[in-house]
């Protein structure tokens, strides 16, 4: 038990130093150590490897492990409104942090100015209808995480309604779930070489001056996403009578990594792992509510549309009505439900925030050029927000093992 606990410790030693390292690479040698991409390419091929597998099993035998079908209700309803109502109140405090500071004010841009949006928006009824698969395994190819996760809810439900009969599905579902884990252990093994060439590169195409005229849109991007990780979560485990500093603990290596990677489905599997043997929550809970989560809980997303629609009206000299922030907040939290775990995933819904507050399209392109640095903190904010709602959960459910929770 120690040796597993200390080789743990030391995996997460490795990803900081790794990103540290990275960070410093492509600092001081600039261009050339965006050779480093591949390190960080092939690392992040192998995770999304895991993904499709991940989910589908981890659904299936979630739902499969709780007989009770009142508790698998239970758990689905008090999930979706932790998700809800995290999002919303991201997306508040996110408009209303980037009207004090007035980020985007005195840029003067005209539409005429601005480059050609880059992404179409993405009307309501197709993301709703994009989430029922007409073919699973087109969906387990194309890795489309929502139209997986609702087959395996429906598989699952099937296993449990045929009783007896389905007993040799769901016992090669339960191998199955000891198959893909022992998988994962073995693909985080790569997690500091990967770690270390995605930042190498990230900050050798980026570099530091980049933001410019942006630079308070990301710096009050942080500090909304960094404020939301330590002070609001703290909040909502205080409701549910837990101290917040084991959590924040805990759940630091994995906000690293999805910082690095800036994909919430590429960090599921460490986040379902961490969760699960290190907070101390059971697995019919993690393996329910964190793949469901990891598509429809983007309280990260929700702050960066949020911060956006803001910094777009002022950098456009455009006034927000009551009606048109209220318009904003609504469909920054319906887009955010769905939005696929992937780098660059706010560009393509962006454009359908910013046409509900009547905004230019052309806004989009603008923020492009930041959009990574923006992506990679409220990935972490994501992830973050799917960990804290399963421990909430579980105390709830009493499927909360407080004695590892609060382990050192």
């Amino acid at each position: 038990m120690t040796s597993t606990k200390r080789f743990s410790l030391q995996m997460w030693h490795q990803i900081l130093i790794a990103m540290v390292l990275g960070v410093a690479f492509g600092h001081f040698l600039g261009e050339p150590a965006k050779m480093l991409q591949p390190l960080g390419d092939i690392f992040m091929a192998l995770i999304r490897m895991c993904v499709v597998p991940v989910v589908f099993v981890s659904v299936v035998t979630g739902i499969t492990s709780i007989s009770d079908m009142a508790a698998m209700r239970r758990i689905a309803w008090k999930s979706i409104t932790i998700y809800v109502i995290s999002m919303i109140i991201a997306a508040a405090l996110a408009m209303a942090a980037a009207m004090v500071f007035k980020v985007g004010a005195g840029f003067g841009l005209t539409v005429n100015e601005a480059t050609a949006a880059t992404a179409a928006p993405v009307s309501l009824k197709e993301a709703l209808m994009s989430a029922i698969p007409s073919n699973p395994f087109k969906a387990f190819a194309e890795g489309a995480l929502l139209p997986t996760i609702l087959f395996a809810i429906f598989f699952g439900l099937a296993i449990n309604l045929a009783g007896e009969k389905a007993e040799q599905v769901r016992s090669f579902f339960e191998s199955m779930a000891s198959v893909v884990f022992k998988l994962i252990g073995m693909v985080l093994k790569f997690a500091p070489i990967g770690v270390f060439g995605l930042m190498a590169y990230v900050t050798a195409d980026h570099g530091f001056a980049v933001l410019g005229h942006l630079g308070s849109l990301v710096a009050v991007s942080y500090g909304v996403m960094i404020f939301f990780m330590l002070v609001v979560y703290s909040v909502m485990l205080l409701v549910f009578r837990l101290n917040p500093l084991p959590f924040l603990r805990k759940v630091f290596p994995v906000q690293l990594f999805a910082f690095s990677s800036a994909s919430s489905a590429a960090t599921l599997p460490l986040n379902m792992e961490n969760t699960q043997e290190r907070m101390g929550v059971d697995v019919r809970v993690t393996s329910f509510v964190l793949p469901l989560g990891c598509t429809v809980n983007m309280a990260g997303l929700s702050i960066y549309l949020g911060i956006v629609t803001v910094f777009a009206a002022n950098a456009y000299g455009i006034e927000l009505t009551l009606t048109h922030l209220v318009m904003a907040l609504l469909t920054t939290t319906l887009v955010s439900v769905g939005a696929a775990g992937i780098p660059g995933a706010a560009l393509v819904v962006m454009g359908l925030v910013l046409s509900a507050a009547g905004l230019p399209l052309e806004a989009i392109a603008i923020i492009a050029a930041v959009d990574r640095l923006l992506d990679m903190c409220c990935t972490a904010v994501n992830v973050s927000s799917d960990a804290v709602t399963a421990v909430m959960v579980a105390k709830s459910e009493g499927a909360l093992d407080e004695e590892r929770y609060y382990q050192a």
